[in-house]
């Protein structure tokens, strides 16, 4: 009897190792919630563990606009293209990294804003805050007149000051118009 007590508890073990080797999200259900679409650099629509679909602002940051319209799409004017250029760029990052994330995140909701939009910091499943990754990479910059509410703001300053110094992507960039100013100018 003893003997097939330890066969069973050896059985079970092995069991529950390829089970977590397999992937325990097949079996319980992926965490965190589902990214329909990435709409911009640093907005995204997710879904919802109840099936809501929400839009989520990402905090701290504000990325390069994209085009919206035709009319933008077929602008001549090198402050558009040079905005929608590096808009599209951030925006591709953005669903590189949610992608390679199984189209999952995972949302520290910190407020809502005039559109109502989720404002909130994103994180992959491996605890990436997507944010850093675009400030480090020179696709977005910090949004300074949101960041006392912004838990990570810490991070993203350092992040940026890193990418302003390294002159990365934006800011290498001697033509580039800040998102804000960008938008105050239409």
């Amino acid at each position: 009897m003893n003997s097939l007590i330890k066969k069973l508890l050896i059985s079970v073990s092995v069991g529950m190792i390829l089970l977590c080797l397999m992937g325990c999200e097949r079996f319980f259900g992926a965490t965190g919630d589902l990214v329909e679409r990435v709409s911009d650099g640093d907005t995204l629509v997710v879904k919802d563990n109840e099936g809501n679909k929400v839009t989520v602002r990402f905090a701290c940051v504000d990325a390069p606009e994209i085009a919206h319209t035709n009319k933008e799409k077929q602008s001549k004017r090198s402050r558009d293209r040079d905005q929608f250029s590096w808009g599209e760029k951030a925006q591709a990052r953005v669903q590189e990294l949610v992608k390679q994330a199984g189209d999952r995140v995972t949302l520290n909701i910190t407020d809502s804003d005039r559109y109502g939009r989720k404002v909130a910091e994103v994180r992959l499943k491996d605890g990436t805050l997507v944010q850093q990754i675009l400030i480090q990479e020179g696709l977005a910059k910090v949004y300074r007149p949101y960041l006392n509410r912004c838990p990570s703001k810490e991070i993203v300053q350092q992040a940026e000051a890193k990418a302003q110094q390294q002159k990365l992507g934006i800011w290498g960039d001697p033509k580039f118009v800040n998102p804000w100013e960008y938008r105050s100018l239409k």
